[in-house]
């Protein structure tokens, strides 16, 4: 499949029922051969010094080779019947090297040691006809070899090892509870993906990793035939590091929330939310719409992670904000000179921002990145103030630090890395306070859950974000649900708008299993956390409003 193709996923965290099918990267194969063990990590390791060494011959003064083996499974439903499962599985090497002070990259499937050597040489060949054009040599930050390493995502349940009956099995479970409850259609989805990932480079590194994401999803819809009406409902899981114990629905994982909502932590009640969904997609037909004006919003984690992605995530890119993404994404305003004043007033003191790919179970926990960085944490956003950036080993020297943080990624071994957006979080609150203590400080405002449409310019400053579920806020109470609701603002006056936080009791993650960028295009998966948070004064517009 072309990888161009694959980026109609990109869009669609929250539709995948609108996927296509057929949309799968590599080979198709029959679900047992997933199951196949990959080479060893001896193995791996001659593969990989097999191209170390033909580069070096050839002149580079730095390789790196990636060994991938990516696996998938996606499964596909609507109401009782199976509507596609795609098994697929890729497996090749990646050599990028330094030559002339120039990057060069080529890729092979032919894992023969004729085959490595020759796409070594002609990564360095390629690096030397670049440098012809090249105006200024790579300045590569310094990494110390960490050895022969290897790192696993922890999981209890291997998805990949779960029957595909018992997946369907779990599917028509969760249809069937939807259409009992009153929807009238429905589509759900599970998507497992296993990275078997070698990385090994002449900083002296061999790291073995073995990464695993799950994203179990629906879609339900209820229909007013007489009035001629339907709503619908997405599903409010995240997409995860983990297993497929994420789908084991631990009461403990639970985080009730006013009206009978329930947030997930990190467990997910598939049937339970489908359920719930059902009923409130049946309520929001005849829910009221929503009086435009100025508001107080209380935001889910559910939700804010995508303003989060949208508005922090994306324009702290290094890369996007030097232009190197202006012809395809979009540049960004959070320009360096802000970043060099110091003192650039991104958000309210109540916003600290910080990237990671530390945090358990989140999309973007690994042991080291595709440049074979260790794992860190680091501030973007420090009590209101941009502080930093997302950079890789070829432009922290760009920022002035030493060290690249961690956050390179190449969603194949046929794609070079660059750098992709780590985890970006908002911190919880330090003092006590529940979803409910939030809702009795609020006068007039809404409470929204879940991810919606949304449209974001393209330096990522002027937005407009909508949601799942909207509910009205009269002094410190909940009062019905709105429809309609879309917020308008920019990322600055957002962020100072920012006024209150939940504490860590009430901390989930929001992901995007299908994040897009670069030409050719790539994709990766990332998560956001946060705590349910209050914005003061934000302009909330009727979508449903006829002009």
């Amino acid at each position: 499949m072309q990888r161009r193709k694959f980026m109609q996923l990109s869009g669609l965290t929250a539709g995948a029922a609108m996927l296509p099918f057929g949309l799968v990267m590599g080979r198709e194969v029959d679900a047992a051969q997933l199951l196949e063990p990959a080479a060893d990590a001896a193995a791996k390791k001659k593969m990989a010094d097999i191209a170390l060494n033909a580069a070096r011959s050839k002149g580079a003064t730095y390789t790196d080779v990636r060994i991938g083996r990516y696996l998938q499974q996606f499964l596909f439903t609507r109401e009782m019947k199976v509507q596609n499962v795609t098994n697929a599985e890729s497996y090749g090497i990646g050599v990028r090297v330094i030559a002339n002070g120039t990057w060069g990259f080529s890729a092979t499937s032919d894992v023969t040691p004729d085959g490595i050597a020759k796409c070594a040489e002609t990564a360095v060949a390629i690096a030397k006809a670049n440098s012809k054009i090249q105006t200024e040599p790579v300045i590569l930050a310094a990494q110390k070899g960490v050895g022969e390493v290897a790192w696993k995502t922890p999981l209890t349940k291997n998805a990949f090892e779960i029957p595909v009956k018992e997946k369907i099995d779990l599917l028509m479970k969760v249809n069937g509870a939807a259409m009992q409850n009153g929807a009238g259609f429905v589509t759900s989805n599970l998507f497992f993906v296993n990275e078997q990932k070698y990385f090994a480079s002449t900083d002296g590194s061999y790291i073995d990793q073995d990464i695993h994401r799950i994203w179990p999803t629906f879609t339900v819809t209820a229909i007013d035939k007489a009035a001629g009406k339907f709503k619908t409902r997405d599903a409010i899981s995240s997409p995860m590091g983990m297993g497929y114990e994420y789908l084991d629905g631990l009461a403990s994982e639970k985080i009730p929330g006013p009206n009978g909502l329930v947030g997930y932590r990190n467990s997910y009640d598939m049937v339970e939310d489908a359920t719930n969904a059902a009923k409130q997609a049946k309520e929001k037909i005849g829910a009221k719409s929503v009086t435009a004006g100025k508001y107080d919003l209380v935001l889910d984690p559910n939700h804010l992670g995508l303003t989060i992605h949208e508005s922090v995530g994306h324009p702290l890119e290094l890369d996007r904000v030097l232009g190197y993404e202006a012809n395809y994404a979009g540049t960004s305003f959070a320009t360096l000179d802000k970043w060099k004043a110091g003192d650039f007033n991104y958000g309210s003191k109540e916003v600290t921002i910080v990237a990671d790919r530390l945090q358990p179970h989140t999309l973007g926990k690994v042991g080291y990145d595709d440049e074979g960085v260790p794992s860190k944490e680091w501030n973007l956003i420090k009590d209101g103030v941009l502080v930093n950036y997302q950079a890789i080993r070829d432009q922290v020297h760009i920022i002035g630090e030493k060290e690249s943080q961690g956050c390179c990624y190449a969603d194949s071994w046929d794609s070079v890395q660059f750098q992709r957006m780590p985890n970006v979080s908002l911190k919880a609150g330090t003092e006590k306070r529940s979803v409910m203590d939030m809702i009795k400080g609020v006068d007039k405002g809404i409470y929204i859950i879940g991810r919606g449409s949304y449209s974001i310019d393209q330096q990522r400053y002027n937005f407009q974000f909508g949601g799942q579920l909207f509910y009205e806020i009269k002094n410190g109470e909940i009062v019905g649900m709105l429809d309609d609701v879309a917020y308008q603002s920019n990322t600055q006056e957002f962020w100072n708008s920012c006024a209150q936080r939940c504490d860590q009791d009430d901390y989930r993650t929001f992901g995007s299993f299908f994040d897009g960028k670069g030409q050719p295009s790539q994709v990766s998966a990332v998560s956001h956390g946060s705590a349910t948070t209050r914005f003061n004064g934000v302009n909330v517009i009727n979508t449903g409003r006829k002009i």
